[in-house]
């Protein structure tokens, strides 16, 4: 199983950066994971048109939006728990927050994103995968994202960076 993991897209306006993000690096997936702030409907309805899409809220997002989104999900694939959280609150970092949030949940790996940071890194034997964003880097020096691989006895992470085509 391929899975395209993103967070942070902030899209308001400009729907069609997400679309051309889309259509240039994740073509082939068999799966996306959004880990919230969206921004706008338009950009949930455009995730929903991929065939298996799993995403949740953040604090930007609006009541509509979290109408169509959990603030939590955990979902199973291939004998994975994997849990998804935007990583917003107060205290602590974003990453443990996002631990914290899913500490008694018995997963494997957690998706989160929040601080516009991409992380790939263990922490008690957890997976933390962070992809940054695709569309809004703030201080990064790239637009980020993850390709998240799995199988029965391995899991592969990987972290793509790109710039942005002017």
């Amino acid at each position: 199983m391929k899975i395209g993991v993103i967070s942070d897209t902030h899209i308001g306006k400009n729907l069609y950066k997400l679309k051309d993000f889309l259509g240039r690096h994740l073509n082939d997936i068999d799966m996306i994971i959004h880990a919230g702030d969206y921004k706008t409907l338009a950009v949930v309805n455009t995730l929903k048109n991929f065939e298996r899409f799993v995403g949740v809220w953040g604090n930007v997002d609006d009541k509509d939006i979290q109408k169509l989104v959990k603030e939590k999900e955990i979902i199973e694939i291939q004998d994975y728990r994997i849990g998804v959280f935007h990583g917003h609150g107060v205290k602590q970092t974003t990453i443990d927050r996002a631990y914290k949030a899913f500490k008694d949940d018995n997963v494997d790996i957690i998706i989160f994103g929040h601080s516009h940071q991409p992380i790939i890194k263990t922490k008690d034997n957890i997976l933390m995968l962070n992809p940054g964003s695709p569309t809004n880097k703030r201080k990064e020096r790239w637009f980020s994202y993850i390709i998240l691989e799995l199988e029965p006895q391995n899991i592969s992470a990987s972290l793509r960076l790109f710039i942005e085509k002017q």
